[in-house]
């Protein structure tokens, strides 16, 4: 028998927001500490963090509040409706206008979020490429909203430090807890109106939702706002699928409290840890295939990201020859038969296709996990596989090239170092 692999199930069918996540970590067991570190390679100054036990309807929660220099901090006793934050979520806007006296406070851009993100040192590169999917994800969306591109977008600087803490503080605190693959529920779809920087916005957010589509949704009948932009970008960039996976086991629970005192349920989203695929087990599958002659190379790749953003196990695509002797390439999709309709829907939307075709196949899956190894350039992970022949390593690219490019050689002598230490033989 393998070892397992460790699955987050993350159940926000109240919401989710930036904070709720983190106090989920902290509840299911990372320690505050640990999120403290994050914060810290991050190198952002006059930044704190403040756990505290609340109360949300029958839940009793972990509420984690992202402190900047100055603002005062919430009392560890405090209860019930909580501190608000200096924003429910990131200011984000288009350019921003010379002499413009609304918007003369400190911005940022995408470029800018995204270069203090990669410059942490220390921090699982796995995680930190989830925080940069989920920022451009968020910008993205922002973007359509307000009809330019993405790189244009300016985040309020005070809106941009907590969630830059609450993304990159999630992405890396469940690397830290080792988990491998988050799957999601449904989320809330409520209406009403919320206040932003530029007046009301009927709920979702405009962001929020263009972030939701090919993700799962239900009515809520509420009237506040249950998902956040930076919410929504988390679980877009995180989620794998849209119920837990066969056999999984819970091993520990975790609560994460917002600001909200909550509607109909009480605002927590509740992280559950478990574990499934110990043995080489069959599962099924969805494989779902279109065939394109008339799709550019960036609408082929394009789609293949938005496929694996909302859940896709695997997508690529193959070149052929079609009729009258056009190049064109098939592309797939492998997807649980659960997020298969979303899946082909991203397909649908992202490229000229007429139609999709669907296949279900049968799997078997090896157990994988992550685990570092010493090198003389630092701690690599390796991606480990179960065989029945015994476990195999293979080095991750990202944690090899940052290494290299830290000590000016080639990520290849990195990568042979990593092996060398997991098999115990000197590298050549």
């Amino acid at each position: 028998m393998g070892a397992p692999t460790t699955v987050a199930w993350l159940d926000v069918t109240a919401g989710v927001a930036g904070d709720m996540c983190l106090g989920a970590l902290v509840d299911a067991g990372l320690p505050l500490a640990s999120l403290e570190e994050i914060v810290a390679a991050l190198g952002l100054d006059g930044v704190s963090l403040a756990a505290r036990r609340v109360t949300k309807g029958a839940f009793a929660a972990t509420k984690v509040d992202v402190v900047l220099a100055g603002a005062r901090v919430p009392a560890p006793e405090a209860t019930g409706a909580a501190h608000a934050r200096p924003h429910g979520h990131p200011h984000v806007h288009g350019p921003v206008a010379a002499g413009d006296a609304a918007h003369a406070h400190p911005h940022r851009t995408l470029a800018d979020v995204l270069a203090i993100v990669r410059r942490a040192k220390g921090l699982s590169p796995e995680g930190l490429a989830d925080a940069v999917r989920a920022f451009t994800l968020l910008a993205e969306a922002e973007g359509r909203v307000h009809g330019i591109p993405a790189d244009a977008v300016h985040f309020h600087e005070v809106g941009a430090l907590d969630a830059i803490v609450d993304v990159v503080g999630t992405c890396v605190g469940l690397r830290r807890l080792g988990v491998l693959e988050v799957r999601t529920s449904a989320l809330p779809w409520s209406t009403g109106r919320v206040k932003a920087a530029h007046g009301d916005l009927p709920l979702p957010a405009p962001a929020v939702t263009h972030l939701l589509v090919g993700h799962p949704t239900f009515p809520s009948g509420e009237t506040f706002e249950q998902v956040t932009p930076t919410g929504a970008a988390l679980v877009r960039a995180l989620s794998r699928g849209f119920e837990p996976p066969a056999g999984f086991v819970p091993r520990a629970v975790g609560a994460g409290a917002g600001d909200h005192p909550g509607g109909k349920l009480p605002n927590v989203v509740r992280l559950v840890l478990g574990e499934t695929g110990g043995d080489r087990t069959p599962t099924d599958a969805i494989l779902l295939e279109t065939n394109l002659d008339d799709a550019t190379g960036q609408q082929v790749g394009h789609a293949i990201e938005q496929a694996l953003a909302a859940g896709a196990l695997d997508a690529w695509a193959v070149p052929v020859t079609m009729k009258k002797g056009r190049p064109g390439v098939v592309l797939c999709v492998l997807a649980e038969p659960s997020s298969a309709a979303a899946l082909e829907a991203v397909l649908l939307r992202e490229t000229p296709t007429l139609g999709v075709r669907r296949t279900a196949v049968a799997r078997t899956v090896l157990p994988r996990r992550t685990a570092a190894v010493p090198t003389p350039y630092g701690p690599i992970h390796v991606k480990v596989r179960t065989t029945p022949w015994g476990d195999e390593a293979t080095p991750e690219y990202e944690d090899c090239r940052l290494a290299g490019q830290r000590a000016g050689v080639s990520w290849r002598i990195v990568a042979a170092a990593a092996t060398a230490a997991w098999t115990g033989r000197p590298a050549d």
